[in-house]
């Protein structure tokens, strides 16, 4: 039997050659060294990351009685792209200087900008080409996937999944925005944001696409496991998120320590510590977070306001409650042993992850 490390690389070398492939011949005039700062920045963006999303697309798709096709991996693949794009958008909204320790695109173009000695604003270029290549990426996304070779009744039927999912992950990001903005947020406001942006389109819909591109309907058993495991494990995933970007180390995150801090990201765990903090407490939190010129220290203070009001342990029970409700989903699912077996390690990889 293929084990877990075995299952993980076979399928990461399969999505990255697609990705490669696919890439190498998208933009127009090959070598033109204006547009070569636009292809190194896709490059460097799509050479990171777990593969997650492909390999719930690609488990979906075996656990409806899919084979092992190229064309899968190249659809599946494609779900990388639109990843990367969300990447680039949220990092000019979030105003990030780094993404997986490198500069975060907007910042790669602004230096470009400073070190030619261009006119104008270098933030205003840095942020618009980011832009643009954010838009470039969702663009190649919707191509691969038309153009990944998998019969036509498939793609018709997945395609109203397909579409639902990218306008679930824009308007997540609208209401992340618009989070922040309120400058207060409860638990169920922060989870509506982590569903729609993070949640839903990393976990739930590329399972969904994998079973109805395997099946070319969706069955009322796959619908049950799309929610029961699907949503679980993605609000799961997104809760980790959130303890990474608080307690993460820098080293493995690519980001510095507390960034999400700085940033002022309202998520499920702020929530939770302003729910439980005493009036002091809040005060300090509402104080420090989103100071972009946090320090050391403010990170310090911010972590055990979080850690001893129990908002920390009470997201971490939360994962393994959702953790196992997910899995008793997909054990009661009529799905194919192997895509079982490889959705629980998925499951875990997903919600214990150090990255």
């Amino acid at each position: 039997m293929t084990t877990d490390a075995a299952r993980i690389h076979i399928l990461r070398t399969h999505v990255e050659r697609a990705l490669g492939e696919f890439v190498e011949r998208q933009l127009p005039a090959p070598g033109d060294p204006d547009l070569e700062p636009l292809r190194t920045a896709a490059d460097e963006l799509l050479a990171g990351g777990k593969r997650l999303r492909p390999a719930f697309c690609y488990w979906g798709w075996r656990g409806a009685g899919g084979t092992d096709v190229p064309e899968i991996f190249t659809a599946a693949a494609s779900l990388e792209l639109l990843q990367a794009s969300a990447l680039v958008h949220d990092d000019v909204m979030d105003q990030s200087d780094l993404r997986r320790g490198m500069p975060a695109a907007h910042r790669r173009f602004q230096a470009l900008h400073e070190k030619a000695g261009w006119h104008g604003s270098a933030e205003q270029f840095g942020e618009g080409a980011a832009i643009l290549l954010g838009n470039l990426l969702l663009l190649w996304s919707g191509e691969m996937w038309r153009t990944s070779g998998l019969p036509r009744e498939s793609l018709e039927a997945a395609q109203p999944v397909h579409d639902h999912m990218r306008t679930e992950l824009m308007c997540g990001q609208y209401l992340d925005l618009l989070e922040q903005a309120h400058g207060e947020n409860t638990f169920d406001s922060a989870l509506r944001v982590a569903l729609f942006k993070s949640g839903k389109y990393s976990v739930e819909q590329p399972l969904r696409l994998g079973l109805v591109l395997a099946a070319q309907e969706l069955a009322p058993w796959m619908d049950d496991l799309c929610t029961g495991y699907g949503t679980r494990v993605g609000i799961a995933f997104q809760l980790r998120d959130d303890i990474l970007g608080v307690f993460g180390d820098p080293a493995q995150t690519g980001k510095p320590a507390g960034d999400d801090l700085r940033e002022g990201k309202r998520t499920m765990l702020v929530a939770r510590t302003l729910a439980a903090a005493s009036p002091g407490e809040a005060e300090t939190v509402r104080r420090l977070l989103g100071d972009p010129g946090l320090d050391a220290r403010g990170v310090a203070t911010l972590r055990g306001i979080i850690e001893g009001t129990g908002a920390l342990q009470e997201c971490e029970d939360l994962i393994g409650d959702y953790l196992g409700e997910a899995l008793s989903a997909l054990d009661q699912a009529p799905i194919a042993a192997e895509a079982r077996v490889a959705l629980t390690e998925l499951a875990i990889a997903a919600t214990s992850r150090k990255t």
